[in-house]
């Protein structure tokens, strides 16, 4: 029952507030309702007026009837901090799983001040927040992002409890647009590019016949078919071949280098190697399975792969979608490249 109620009460909510970069608050979106302290100050002032009634006593009157005006001008006030008030979003953040993204906001009040506001998303919140008449304010709220992909919030919170606490009025804005959270980087292996210059292949090539090139021991992503097994059973000493002739362009960061491994730490591995080469100002490229970046330099550069990296086989949220922290993935495209 509970559940049905709740689900009833997002619906009713998503309708009335649709999802879009920029919300203007008026009456038709604005909730108020009395603050705990709220609630134990009207009691107060119904046990009042009952014993006023009681033993007719004026002062008592007066004095229920004055904070019974000031209550009315408190809901006013507190009604009037978001009437009017516009917010849009003008960026989401970009980072690695774990960090705070932030999401920043414009936002523009014309006739009166704003003041005491607060934005709110799950643990993330940012407090006394003013905005003047006819000065655009700028607001930053950071959220923790969970992993890669699409990082967009269901709802975020504006509130204000201005100005004695009693009462408080909100509502919500719905961006559409999301933030990207790149791959964790983890330290990748040595492994031979697939890409030659000049000539990007997609097939990886047979090591059948090659000769050795060096031995090294065994890393985690190392692919399984390069392990020398013969000598494994040996010695029990594990081993990887780097086989000669098949060392591709060191230009070229390939996800067909890490054949056999899973998906995701594929591509933290590109991550951690588009994040070297930016501390290093090389040139390289990216081979994506369906999306090639040619090889440049710069901190551009490196954002758009990380960016390819991160929304590599997610479908991005669709503008419509309720769906919170959307990320949907391409099942197929998943699949192919598993």
């Amino acid at each position: 029952m509970k559940k049905r109620i709740k689900s009833r009460w997002r619906r009713w909510i998503n309708k009335r507030i649709p999802r879009r970069d920029s919300q203007i608050f008026s009456q038709r979106n604005i909730f108020i309702l009395p603050t705990g302290a709220g609630v134990v100050f009207g009691i107060l002032l119904l046990i009042m007026l009952i014993t006023g009634i009681n033993y007719q006593n004026s002062l008592i009157y007066l004095l229920t009837f004055i904070l019974g005006a000031v209550f009315v001008a408190a809901m006013h006030q507190t009604h009037r901090n978001l009437a009017g008030l516009e917010i849009t979003l003008l960026s989401g953040g970009e980072g690695f799983p774990g960090e705070a993204l932030p999401f920043r906001f414009r936002a523009v009040v014309s006739g009166h001040d704003s003041v005491a506001l607060s934005l709110s998303c799950h643990e993330a919140r940012v407090d006394q927040q003013h905005v003047f008449e006819s000065e655009p304010a700028n607001l930053s709220l950071s959220l923790l992002s969970a992993r890669r992909g699409y990082f967009r919030p269901d709802r975020i919170r504006v509130e204000t409890r201005f100005p004695f606490g009693l009462l408080k009025a909100w509502s919500w804005l719905r961006p559409v647009s999301a933030g990207i959270v790149y791959p964790a980087p983890i330290p990748a292996p040595e492994v031979a590019s697939t890409v030659q210059d000049g000539d990007r292949t997609d097939d990886a090539r047979s090591v059948d016949g090659n000769d050795h090139a060096d031995i090294r021991p065994w890393r985690e992503g190392d692919p399984s078919q390069r392990v020398l097994w013969k000598r494994f059973a040996r010695t029990g000493e594990m081993v990887i071949a780097d086989w000669e002739g098949e060392q591709g362009s060191p230009q070229w960061l390939d996800y067909e280098a890490f054949r056999g491994v899973d998906q995701e730490l594929r591509l933290s591995y590109l991550a951690y190697q588009v994040i070297e080469r930016m501390k290093t100002n090389q040139p390289f490229g990216l081979n994506l399975p369906g999306q090639v970046i040619e090889p440049d330099v710069g901190k551009t550069h490196g954002n758009r792969c990380l960016k390819a990296l991160a929304v590599f086989g997610i479908e991005k949220p669709r503008e419509g979608d309720a769906l919170p922290f959307g990320t949907r993935r391409k099942d197929a495209a998943a699949g192919a490249v598993a």
